[in-house]
């Protein structure tokens, strides 16, 4: 199975163990992540707010690059995705902003590419079943709660994406490690995103909020689909006793028998998840 990647900013830097861990999981489960050529930023998540053509613009000419190379595309951000599925939208139900930014980029959008996250190309059953084959390290003895965010599932008629109240999908597919996965309220909370660096306080408040709830459920961390939301839980949290924040690839290679890899992504994390992994028994 060949599919585009658009990494964007993050994963190429403050979220690199996001990238490499997808890259290892999907290779072991034989999908051939292709990087789409000469791609660039999304313009999350500030582009949106000040320049609403730009916003479209930016991820139009990564879609335009996508179907020239005849791929469609996952984008493993949560907010990188939501920018490009309300592109997307936009240039399907607005003629004028399509032909607008056509014009601007000197191509023509044709609308035959499909954006999906990891999440939904590892849940495909054919993948899910390479996966189940994969798993030589049972995760079991460790307890997780999986945060989805608000930028997978909101808003539910642009992001298409599971349940937007409930999603399962990540619980789904974290359960294939034989970790424990908790069912809990606060997995479509929001962490605050970009509102880090303009409210911390804010940030700060709500974080407190969603990482004392999955301490009540009775995790020993939290599994994650997207580097800001990642950020947001490792960095704002307070007080003694901080739960890891995972990536749910960083699990899934676990599981599957790259733990040699791993000890490399652990090391990207300011809360180490050594104390978590321990649990595994």
């Amino acid at each position: 199975m060949k599919i585009g990647y658009f990494p964007g900013c993050s994963l190429e830097s403050t979220a690199v163990e996001y990238d490499r861990s997808l890259r290892a999981v999907a290779a072991k489960v034989g999908i051939e992540l292709v990087e789409l050529s000469d791609w660039n930023c999304c313009g999350a998540s500030s582009a949106h707010a000040v320049d609403p053509l730009l916003s479209d613009a930016l991820p139009a000419r990564n879609l335009m690059i996508a179907e020239e190379m005849g791929v469609d595309i996952a984008v493993p951000c949560a907010a990188c995705f939501l920018r490009f599925m309300e592109t997307q939208k936009h240039l399907k139900e607005d003629s004028s902003r399509r032909k607008e930014i056509e014009e601007i980029l000197g191509k023509k959008y044709k609308g035959t590419t499909h954006v999906y996250h990891p999440i939904t190309v590892f849940s495909q059953p054919e993948i899910k079943k390479k996966i189940k084959q994969e798993i030589v390290n049972n995760l079991k003895g460790i307890k997780v709660v999986c945060y989805y965010g608000c930028y997978l599932v909101r808003p539910p008629e642009t992001t298409h994406f599971d349940d937007a109240e409930n999603p399962q999908i990540m619980d789904d597919l974290i359960g294939l490690t034989g970790a424990e996965v908790i069912d809990w309220s606060w997995k479509v909370d929001c962490c605050g995103a970009g509102h880090a660096l303009l409210k911390p306080e804010l940030v700060e408040t709500l974080v407190g909020e969603i990482t004392e709830g999955a301490r009540k459920a009775g995790a020993d961390g939290i599994v994650a689909a997207c580097p800001l939301c990642q950020a947001n839980l490792e960095t704002r949290q307070k007080g003694p006793n901080a739960l890891p924040i995972f990536y749910f690839s960083e699990l899934l290679g676990l599981a599957m028998g790259l733990e040699k890899e791993a000890e490399g992504w652990w090391k990207k994390h300011l809360i180490s998840p050594k104390a978590a992994i321990a649990q595994q028994r």
